[in-house]
Formats: C-alpha cells, structure tokens, sequence
C-alpha cells in the first residue's frame, strides 16, 4: 500500500491555467515517483487517449518551469504538460503501477472536493443577490463587503524575476 500524501500538498499542485483546473506533468511525476521524462513518454506512446481537453502544451509565457528552473544555456528546453481531471484520470492507466493508481483516488477526491467548495460558494452567492433584491440598500456596503471576501483571487500575469541587460522596471 502506497503511504498517503497529504490533501495540502497535492491541493497546491492544482493550477487555473486557462479557465481549468490542472495538474502539471512534473508535478504529477514527483507525485507518482516517476521521472517527467517517463511520465511524457507513455503520454506519447498512449496519445489517442489524452484529447485536447485531457490535456494540453503550455506556451513558453505560461510555462511554470521555465520560469522557476532553467537549463544550463539558459532556456526552457522542454515545455510542460498541463493535465484536466480527466487527463489526469487517464494517467493512471498509462502508467500502470499500483502507486499511480493510489495517488490518482487521492487526486480524484481532491478535485471533487474543489467542485463542493466552488458549488458552495456558488449557493452562497445567489443567497446573498436574494437577500440584496429583498432588502433596502441600507445594506449596500454590507452585501458588497461580503461578495468582496468570497470572491476568488485575481491572478495576474506579471512576470517574476529581473530582465536581461539591467531593464528591470
């Protein structure tokens, strides 16, 4: 039995990158212990069962390894992979080992977890555009401070890091 990995950590493995949830290959090889590079080429090896909408190439922009690690000359050499839930699922079966099949029930509960909390948010939300609608709007502020504090996060595009030649502004 393969030990469990912490919900935390895996919950952080999961990015929003083009309006959907993924999971990045060397993120998931770390996670199921293999090498990217092994990762990649059951991917390849298995390509008719990862559709664009199980999984997808990340530009050299949205690369989150070209920006964090670089090669020796550099670059980024590789680009990464971004995985939806369901490409995510199919892992499992390319991979074929009992530790991928273990940490993709965990992955599975997390991204079903995630789908609860955003419905639940959801709910909440049109309760509070009800209850706005009844009201006067002597409770204005208040209704717009509450949809302020469960609103997502905006993440920005900015770039982190210092640009060559000393343009740093």
């Amino acid at each position: 039995m393969t030990k469990s990995i912490p919900a935390e950590i895996i919950e952080n493995k999961i990015y929003l990158i083009k309006g959907k949830k993924v999971m990045l290959d060397f993120d998931l090889a770390v996670l199921y212990g293999v090498e990217t590079k092994y990762l990649k080429r059951q991917v390849r090896r298995n390509r008719k069962r990862f559709p664009s909408d199980f999984m997808f190439q990340l530009t050299k922009s949205q690369n989150l390894r070209c920006q964090n690690v670089t090669s020796s000359y550099g670059g980024c050499r590789y680009l990464s992979y971004a995985f939806t839930e369901q490409g995510v699922a199919m892992l499992s079966s390319v991979l074929n080992s009992e530790r991928a099949v273990q940490v993709n029930i965990q992955i599975m509960r997390i991204f079903t977890k995630l789908r609860r909390i955003l419905a639940s948010h959801r709910k909440i939300l049109k309760k509070i555009e009800d209850m706005e609608k009844k009201y006067d709007k002597k409770f204005r502020i208040v209704f717009d401070a509450i949809k302020e504090l469960i609103r997502p996060p905006v993440m920005s595009d900015r770039r982190i890091g210092f640009l060559k030649g000393g343009d740093n502004k």
